[in-house]
Parts: C-alpha cells; structure tokens; sequence
C-alpha cells in the first residue's frame, strides 16, 4: 500500500514539472505575447469598425435631415410664389404716391394754399445755405421750394416758437408786404413787434430807455432786417429766421423757408405761426382769429408790386 501512494505521487509531480516545463517553452517562444497582440488588434479593429459605422449611420440620418429640410424650404418656396401670385404687388411709383397723400393729409393747410400763397416761389439766385432745400427751377429762372419741406420747416419753427414767452419775443419785419400780417399777429400772440423801423440799440445799448432784454428774435428778412440780427447776435440771443433762397441762414437756430417778399406768403407764415403758437400756448384766439383769406388778401399782395415796381423803376 504505501509503494502504491508512493507511485501516485511521483506521478502527480512528474505531472507537474511537464506542466511547468511546457509553460515555460511556451513563454520562451512568445506565443502568449503574440496572442496577446493579435486579441488587442482584433479590439482595435472591432473599434474602429464600430466608430465607422456610427459614423456612417449619422452621416445618412444628416442626409436624411438635409432632405427633408430641402423638401419643406421647396414646398414654403412654391407657396409664396402662389401667394404672390394671388397679391397685388404695389409698384414703387404706386408707394411713393401714397406717401405723399399721407404727407398732405398732414400737412398745416391743404397744399392748395401753399402753391395759391407762391410760398414756394424763391428768387433766381440761390445760395450755398438754402441749395438743399430747393426742389428745381422754372424756365424763367426762378427756384421752387419743395412745399413737403416748407410744411416740415413751419412744424419745427412753431414747436421752436412754443418754448419762449410771449414776453421774451420780438418780431422784426422792415418789408412793407408784411406788416398787415405782423400786426395781426402781434395782436393775437402778445409778442412785441416792430415793422417800420427797428430801433437800433435796443437789445444791446443799456443804456436807452426802452432797452429790454429778449429770448428770441424772429427775423422776416435777413438782408432788411440785418441790424435787428446784428444785435440779437452780439448779446448771444435765439433767432428764427424767415429764409428765401438768396438768405444766408448764418446764425439762425430755427429757419422757415419761403418767399418772404410776397404778402401773401408772409400772409400765411404769420398765420400758421400765431395758429400754432397760440394753440402750444393755450392762449383762446377763437373770436380774434381772421380766417386764412383775411390774412393772404389780395390787396396787399398789389401795393408791394406797386411799391417794388417804383424802387426798380425810380418813380
């Protein structure tokens, strides 16, 4: 019996040292490393397969989005060009048009008044301030204003207008044809006026006896009324100026453009100015008022032809 454990074990070892010695072979060759790499080869390659075929798999969805997204801009496209088909498309001219309806619905008077007035009529000559707003000029020579501008330039003198006092504001008219409609004004407004002659000094000289200070000194015509704005100008005060083309607005802070030679475009400069003044400033002119015909009447209109006519002609 123990020769037989004996022979079992010596067995059972030999066993063992074959196992080891084979494994040991094995190593000795590099089998197990070249296993090894060939496993993790195979990895790499089962990855990247993968990642290629993910890859391709939203490559075609993408595609796939691309196209549906081609189809609907297609589809959108080809109804708006039904509906197009269906509107009415309004031409520029057409535009244009209805822009300037809706500037004369908004206009201060009907634009009938302005062309009836000659407010627009400027004088042949036309200078380098009042170019811009000058819209083309006549066969005989004379500049036309662009009556949306004239209207524009009104808006802005009232609301300009509107800040200061009454007291604080003097109006300056040398030209005959204006002094109807200054006076008229004056009396509505309770702004100081002086049409025949501006005492000169008046604004500056402290020393007169009728000297005031002022806030603003609204000029008929540069050129006649240049010492009025000489004067304005030296004690640093606001002026709004009444400018035909050949005015230069120079140190005006606020200009109307217009004929300031005709009574009746002065007429109604007068007349939209107290309009609007007397309105900002809550002053009741209801039963004072003339309408808009007193204030561009056609007699004055003649007397200043009558007086420019005797200057040219010497009589």
């Amino acid at each position: 019996m123990p020769r037989k454990k004996k022979s079992e074990t010596s067995e059972d070892e030999v066993s063992e040292e074959l196992e080891e010695k084979i494994i040991k072979d094995i190593e000795k060759t590099g089998v197990l490393e070249k296993i090894a790499e060939k496993e993790k080869k195979i990895a790499e390659e089962m990855e990247e397969k993968f990642e290629k075929d993910l890859e391709k798999q939203a490559e075609a969805e993408s595609t796939t989005e691309e196209k549906e997204i081609e189809e609907k801009k297609k589809e959108v496209l080809e109804r708006a060009k039904e509906l197009a088909e269906k509107l009415k498309i309004t031409s520029t001219e057409e535009l244009k048009e209805k822009i300037r309806i809706k500037k004369r619905t908004d206009m201060l008077v009907p634009l009938e008044d302005y062309v009836k007035t000659g407010i627009y009529l400027g004088t042949r000559v036309v200078t380098p301030t009042m170019k811009p707003f000058v819209y083309r000029r006549r066969a005989d020579g004379l500049a036309i204003f662009n009556t949306d501008i004239i209207d524009e330039k009104l808006k802005e003198a009232i609301e300009y207008l509107s800040r200061f006092p009454p007291e604080e504001v003097i109006l300056v008219c040398k030209r005959e044809a204006g002094w109807r409609a200054a006076e008229m004004f004056s009396k509505l407004t309770g702004i100081r006026v002086f049409t025949k002659k501006y005492p000169a000094g008046i604004l500056t000289n402290t020393a007169l006896p009728d000297f005031f200070e002022n806030g603003l000194t609204i000029i008929t015509d540069s050129w006649l009324d240049k010492n009025a704005l000489h004067d304005t100008l030296d004690v640093k005060k606001k002026v709004l100026m009444i400018c035909d083309t050949n005015n230069f607005s120079k140190g005006a802070d606020k200009i109307i453009i217009g004929n300031n030679k005709s009574a009746k475009s002065l007429g109604l400069i007068f007349y939209l100015l107290a309009r609007g003044y007397c309105k900002a400033r809550g002053i009741d002119i209801s039963d004072k008022m003339p309408d808009l015909d007193w204030w561009i009447s056609e007699e004055e209109e003649i007397k200043e032809v009558k007086v420019e006519n005797n200057a040219i002609y010497g009589v």
